[in-house]
């Protein structure tokens, strides 16, 4: 189903939304859309092409939900076995996708040094950083240092994909970063207390930046379900290992209480299949600076959701810190107005 969306999104995005002198894979139903250096140059896209916005609200909601329930699997099961299995049902699912749609599977040659490094920051790193950062927060909302990715997104994208950072871009990064900030609110000085947790998230947040330019300086031919399906696969196999070696526990997740156990479910499925495949496909359709930014309404979700499922109340700074997340879309959903050319 989610490769359909695939093949749908890079339909629409070669007839409507681009340039004509990119450049694809050989096969357009199958492969990522893979632009050029010199097309992202000349080119630079903007904003979000409108019907990439369908994956980005549902992508928001999927990961935005999943921080109330990432805390309570955390209670019952140590972090690297969480991750683990959510791993594990993550590739066997997006590889199942792939085969049944009859996509390709196989690593072109001369690829695999690029996808070893993508999956190094964009998944290992991300993930083991992320999954012990949050639990030594004395304040679970400190997790939202996590999502100061499109920080270090936008300076490296600039600095090593030479993307030009426009006014707009500036705005949107900085109303982004403010509403991180009141998020926080009262609970930033859980950062000066644990700071081994707070360099924790904020390493896995460039990680995973590192990652972005990655997938985007040195892309890799496979479709979306696949390309990701093969990072989990290449992420799972030190994690498990280290899991095995450093944490006590067990993988089975029928001991869980229902919570946790359904909690693990959510992300495998939810979390690890789709919103992983579709934060990938944002990825490969648009520059850094502008998927970076498109998904700040996540952590608003999760700070909102948790809120829902565990009862806090929100104080007047979570709406407005909301307010600013929603400024900060508008300057990637909001298409530019064209400049005129004259006669």
């Amino acid at each position: 189903m989610s490769e359909r969306v695939d093949i749908w999104v890079t339909r629409f995005s070669t007839t409507t939304a681009w340039p004509r002198d990119v450049t694809c894979s050989d096969n357009a139903d199958t492969y990522p859309f893979i632009l050029n250096r010199s097309t992202v140059m000349k080119h630079p896209m903007q904003t979000l092409p409108p019907r990439v916005i369908v994956l980005l609200v549902l992508l928001s909601l999927g990961w935005g939900a999943n921080w109330p329930l990432m805390k309570m699997v955390l209670t019952e099961m140590a972090p690297l076995h969480f991750r683990s299995v959510c791993l594990l049902i993550g590739f066997c699912g997006l590889f199942l996708i792939a085969r049944v749609n009859h996509l390709p599977l196989r690593v072109p040659a001369g690829q695999w040094g690029r996808l070893l490094m993508i999956a190094a920051f964009n998944m290992a790193g991300w993930n083991v950083l992320a999954v012990y950062g949050i639990p030594l927060m004395e304040a679970g909302r400190a997790a939202i240092l996590g999502f100061t990715f499109p920080v270090w997104s936008v300076m490296l994208s600039a600095w090593l994909l030479h993307e030009r950072i426009t006014p707009r871009k500036l705005f949107g990064l900085a109303t982004g970063l403010a509403a991180m900030l009141l998020l926080l609110g009262a609970d930033v000085h859980a950062v000066g207390r644990s700071p081994l947790g707070a360099l924790m998230l904020i390493g896995a947040a460039i990680s995973w930046s590192i990652g972005l330019i990655l997938v985007k300086r040195w892309p890799v031919s496979l479709p979306a379900s696949s390309f990701t399906a093969w990072q989990m696969l290449i992420a799972f196999v030190p994690i498990t290992v280290a899991a095995q070696l450093f944490e006590a526990g067990s993988f089975s997740i029928v001991e869980l209480s229902p919570w946790p156990f359904w909690g693990v479910i959510y992300n495998s499925v939810v979390c690890f299949i789709f919103c992983y495949w579709a934060f990938m496909k944002i990825a490969t359709l648009a520059p850094v600076s502008v998927s970076s930014l498109s998904i700040l309404l996540v952590p608003v979700v999760g700070v909102f959701s948790s809120m829902l499922i565990l009862g806090e109340r929100p104080p007047w700074s979570d709406f407005l810190a909301l307010a600013l997340v929603l400024m900060s879309l508008a300057t990637v959903l909001i298409p530019v107005r064209p400049e005129r050319v004259p006669a």
